[in-house]
């Protein structure tokens, strides 16, 4: 009998949250052989797959930096997989790859689709060592760290002394983007969704402060925490805590756009409203940007923020789901109920077990 793969499939367009057993539906496809293979492509089975707010944003039929998933189509993320067989130069068999499968188990992609860990700079630990693990790939060495370290270094260019909010600090993104700017000298304030998370930001990552945005008296809080006002803010919320931002927003301050996870399955959005004008009063430089526009450059990021890790300097944490393939439609719900602190990750097979054509 042929192995079977599993995979998750766009059924129709959410215009609210994601449904499980709606909006998604999961599909089992005769597994791909090494016999399929043609030249330059590899036959990969996934690891882990990344589960990441962006994915909400292309299941809507809009302009954006990348097209749609279309209905019918594997719903698209990026992954680390293991190589089971190759017609590429590229990788060989048993090879730690990282690429945009999408979410399903077995895949056959050319091997300009793919990274190995080798090509990425990045030097894998053996079980118990300590050091870069597969799971990195997809976090502080993957399109999460390349997001903090482009969007901190690059547009909000925090200096010693500097006062630096991060909204969802205790993501995946804002997790490291915070670090960064602690790293640069400045005074880093954090934002969360509970008690658990403002915990691990100051005690583990060493923030100076850090504000669960449910607190009754949060927005006396930020105003309390911001007497210099604000010089960086490194925005993945959006909406009421953007306005809030733009309310403390220091002169010449840079506001760095990265996300806006609050307003991605409201059905009536919400933005800047009552502060939106201090852009023109306190001169303020607000930047959106995509990681993509900054590839050339990923080898340097890779490399500082791997010395980073050695040096301690930098922590990084993940919240794994074990739940595979099938589990995946509600593990993404996780990103927008606030319940992964660090990188959200699923568990499609553990690194460990045999690979299996």
């Amino acid at each position: 009998m042929a192995r079977q793969s599993l995979q998750l499939e766009l059924a129709e367009r959410p215009t609210g949250p994601i449904i499980p057993g709606k909006t998604f539906r999961q599909t089992r496809i005769d597994a791909p052989t090494e016999a399929d293979l043609k030249d330059g492509q590899v036959l990969i089975e996934c690891l882990y797959v990344s589960l990441d707010p962006a994915m909400r944003g292309w299941l809507d039929d809009r302009r954006s930096y990348l097209p749609p998933v279309a209905i019918g189509e594997v719903m698209r993320a990026a992954a680390v997989a293991r190589v089971l067989a190759s017609r590429s130069k590229k990788a060989a068999p048993g090879d730690i790859v990282t690429s945009l499968m999408g979410i399903r188990e077995v895949a056959i992609v050319g091997e300009d689709k793919i990274e190995t860990a080798a090509e990425l700079g990045v030097k894998l630990a053996k079980a118990g060592e300590n050091g870069p693990r597969v799971t990195d790939l997809l976090g502080v060495f993957g399109l999460t760290g390349m997001t903090a370290y482009f969007g901190m270094m690059k547009i909000g260019e925090p200096k010693a002394g500097d006062t630096v909010v991060v909204s969802a600090a205790a993501g995946a993104t804002g997790s490291v983007a915070a670090q960064i700017a602690k790293i640069a000298g400045a005074r880093v304030i954090g934002t969360a969704g509970s008690d658990e998370k403002c915990r691990w930001l100051k005690e583990e990552l060493g923030l100076d402060v850090a504000l669960n945005y449910k607190d009754p008296e949060f927005k006396a809080k930020f105003k309390e925490a911001t007497p210099k006002f604000i010089d960086v803010f490194f925005d993945n919320v959006g909406g009421e805590q953007l306005d809030m931002a733009l309310g403390r927003a220091n002169t010449f301050s840079r506001f760095v756009m990265c996300g806006g996870i609050s307003q991605y399955n409201a059905t009536t959005k919400s933005g800047p409203t009552a502060n939106f004008m201090n852009v023109v009063t306190q001169r303020i430089k607000m930047q959106g940007f995509i990681v993509f526009d900054f590839a050339k450059q990923y080898p340097v990021a890779r490399e500082q923020i791997g010395r980073w890790l050695a040096e301690g300097k930098l922590q990084r944490k993940e919240t794994i789901i074990k739940g595979g393939i099938a589990g995946s439609e509600d593990a993404l719900n996780h990103l927008f109920q606030g319940k992964n602190i660090g990188k959200l990750l699923v568990e499609v097979k553990n690194p460990e077990e045999a690979p299996r054509l």
